[in-house]
Order: structure tokens, then C-alpha cells, then sequence
């Protein structure tokens, strides 16, 4: 025992917080603590709202480890679709995600997914030729946040 004492609100704050936890064969690959990004009590986000923060922690963190060549994509599971260069990504609550963005051929794709089904693989695709790079995870996470404030707050 540690002799901690903690409040029951620590307690559940605790409990309801977002949590991860990943080992990497390279000791110094880590990962960065998730963040709550909307703080808004977790019994009143749907399963789509809590899937699409989390993916944008983990679209954020790979991007971390892309070089100014690449830009993330995401692999499209279970399907010969192939590839999609995230250019978007949102939720239709209560239980449905999308991405929008191109495919290699550099066709507009978009694809919609009941969270249940979520299976995605990140992926590291070279830019555009003669195009800056774009980091999407940041965008999401900044709009995410200016719709947080926008919202009123709950009672």
C-alpha cells in the first residue's frame, strides 16, 4: 500500500479518463500519454465521438514519426480498396465514422464505418509531388477542440 489517499471523485475521474497502453521493440519508439480532448463526461459521448478522438491521438503520434516526404494514410482492411490519403475525418453520431480522402490513383474516396467494425491500418505514403506536406492529426485535433468551446456546457 502506498498510502495514497484518494478522493472517490479522483477515483472515477480515474476510471472514466481515456487510457493506453503499448510496449515497442525499441525502447525509445514510446508513445505519448492520450489526452482527453473534449472534456465533456464520458457518459454523454457517443461510441463514434469516442472513436474518433482516439483516432486522432494515434493519427497524431504517427505523424510524430513521418519525415517531411510522407503523410499519413490510412490501409483499408477486409478490402481491395487499397490505400486512402486522409484528408479528412469525422463522425455522425451515434455510432458511425468517416474518412475522406484520395486514393493512390488520386481519386476522391470516402469511406464510412460503423464503429464495431473499425479496423484500420496507418500508413506512411509519400506527399504529393510538388505539394507541402499536410498533418492532418493537428487540424482534426484543433477543430475538435474550437467545436468543444463553441459547445454550452452541460449541468
Amino acid at each position: 500500500m502506498t498510502g495514497d489517499i484518494r478522493t472517490s471523485a479522483e477515483v472515477a475521474e480515474e476510471y472514466a479518463l481515456p487510457r493506453r497502453f503499448e510496449t515497442h521493440s525499441d525502447p525509445e519508439a514510446g508513445c505519448d500519454a492520450p489526452e482527453q480532448l473534449v472534456p465533456k463526461p464520458v457518459e454523454s459521448k457517443s461510441p463514434a465521438e469516442w472513436a474518433y478522438e482516439r483516432l486522432i491521438i494515434y493519427i497524431q503520434n504517427f505523424e510524430k514519426q513521418l519525415d517531411a516526404e510522407h503523410e499519413v494514410a490510412i490501409g483499408l482492411t477486409g478490402s481491395e480498396v487499397g490505400v486512402l490519403r486522409i484528408e479528412g475525418m469525422g463522425y455522425f453520431d451515434p455510432d458511425i465514422v468517416t474518412f475522406y480522402g484520395t486514393d493512390t490513383d488520386g481519386l476522391k474516396t470516402q469511406l464510412i464505418q460503423h464503429v464495431s467494425q473499425l479496423n484500420v491500418m496507418l500508413r506512411a505514403l509519400p506527399r504529393a509531388p510538388d505539394a507541402p506536406v499536410h498533418r492532418i492529426g493537428f487540424r482534426l485535433a484543433a477543430d475538435l477542440e474550437k467545436q468543444a468551446r463553441a459547445e454550452p456546457a452541460e449541468d
